[in-house]
């Protein structure tokens, strides 16, 4: 029984030796792929179907429906007025500082904001130039002075109550600042033509190709 105990407790020793002496080897060597393996997964990933990347025929059975542009220049229905309602208003906002016709014309949206009234547009009428000319004393001659620009804006409402519009109004009025010209009236037609300018050249070519 020792002799057999012996050789076993040899045996061990031996094995523990060998497993030392290969486990810094096994450490130092370097993880190698297989080539064979990495050939496959390459021809795998090739190999994938595409599932109709890049193709195109099916687009020409299906019919487009094209989405029709909103025409701009399509003039809105007109509000008609009531016993308690107005109808379609102006509130037009002009001056020749164009800082005070814009914050004036942001206090009277945010006025309308508050009040609850509906406010369908807001634009800016295009810029009208006014030349001052003087004469000298001793001459016939004129020359320019001064060149004023006229900025208008519009805040354009819809059905402004009777009860509400004497307190809009009386607000507007007290917060108007100096150099800045507030009116109110009934939107028309041709109000809605002269946000628009005016362009003789383009008119003229038209009606020639027209004939």
């Amino acid at each position: 029984m020792n002799h057999v105990f012996g050789k076993l407790q040899a045996s061990l020793t031996r094995q523990v030796i060998l497993m030392n002496q290969t486990l810094p080897l096994s450490r130092n060597m370097p993880s190698i792929q297989h080539p064979v393996w990495s050939s496959a997964s390459e021809g795998r990933y090739h190999s994938m179907p595409t599932h109709g990347i890049g193709s195109w025929k099916y687009l020409l059975n299906k019919k487009r429906t094209q989405k029709k542009k909103k025409d701009r220049h399509q003039m809105r229905q007109i509000v008609a007025a009531t016993d308690s309602t107005y109808g379609t208003l102006n509130v037009k906002v002009s001056g020749y500082d164009m800082t005070l016709v814009e914050r004036y014309t942001q206090y009277v949206h945010h006025l309308c904001n508050r009040l609850r009234i509906n406010v369908s547009l807001c634009y800016a009428l295009p810029t009208r130039t006014t030349e001052v000319m003087l004469m000298q004393e001793h001459g016939t001659k004129m020359f320019v002075d001064a060149v004023l620009k006229t900025h208008e804006r519009v805040v354009q409402l819809n059905s402004l109550n009777t009860t509400v519009c004497p307190v809009f109004m009386d607000v507007l009025l007290k917060h108007q600042p100096e150099g800045v010209q507030l009116s109110v009236s009934e939107h028309t037609e041709a109000d809605f033509k002269a946000r628009f300018k005016a362009r003789p050249e383009l008119q003229e070519l038209m009606t020639n190709m027209n004939q």
